[in-house]
């Protein structure tokens, strides 16, 4: 452990700190946190690579190794399924009632994130991702949104009642992991 990485895990709480205060939709918090650092981060990097060779998506395996390379990964997600009862039609259907009824007849289960979702939640979601990675930018953390951490942790257990999640590695090093990278062919 450096102490490099022993700051990173210190921008880490400030970011969930971030993504929890920021401003979401009718003020009703549906934001989900997670930090992972160690085995766990580790797990889920192997997760994703295993989901490469089961996919044929070669960037998960480039995330999975990022990921197991970094020195904590923030998990966010969104309890997206629940409706606001403001039947804006955002989501695709007329009422709150007429998403859930949607939800519930839903034909791709396999699909990375589950369907649909109320699009207030998910703006919730990007307000609280944009508001984690500006904290870990201002502290000069090296970091990329991932959806690909988001929905590979959900498949593996992280963020019980999250339909849609981010994850978001980050490292302190001379050089950002996250760019440069190299592509199967």
């Amino acid at each position: 452990m450096t102490t490099e990485s022993d700051a990173v895990k210190t921008v880490a709480g400030l970011m969930t700190l971030a993504a929890r205060t920021a401003p979401k939709a009718c003020g009703l918090d549906s934001i989900k946190i997670e930090v992972l650092s160690g085995k766990e981060q580790t797990a889920l990097g192997n997760k994703m690579i295993t989901t490469a060779k089961e996919t044929g998506m070669d960037f998960l395996r480039i995330n999975g190794e990022q990921v197991k390379a970094s020195d904590a990964t923030v998990l966010i997600g969104i309890e997206g399924q629940k409706t606001l009862g403001i039947n804006c039609g955002g989501c695709g259907h007329a009422t709150c009632a007429d998403m859930v009824k949607a939800q519930k007849s839903r034909k791709n289960k396999d699909s990375a994130y589950a369907g649909p979702n109320c699009v207030l939640k998910i703006s919730d979601l990007g307000i609280a991702v944009g508001s984690a990675v500006k904290t870990a930018s201002i502290h000069n953390v090296d970091n990329r949104i991932m959806y690909t951490a988001g929905f590979v942790a959900l498949k593996a257990g992280y963020l019980k009642g999250c339909s849609v999640a981010y994850g978001i590695p980050l490292k302190a090093s001379g050089k950002s992991i996250y760019f440069d990278i190299q592509f199967k062919h």
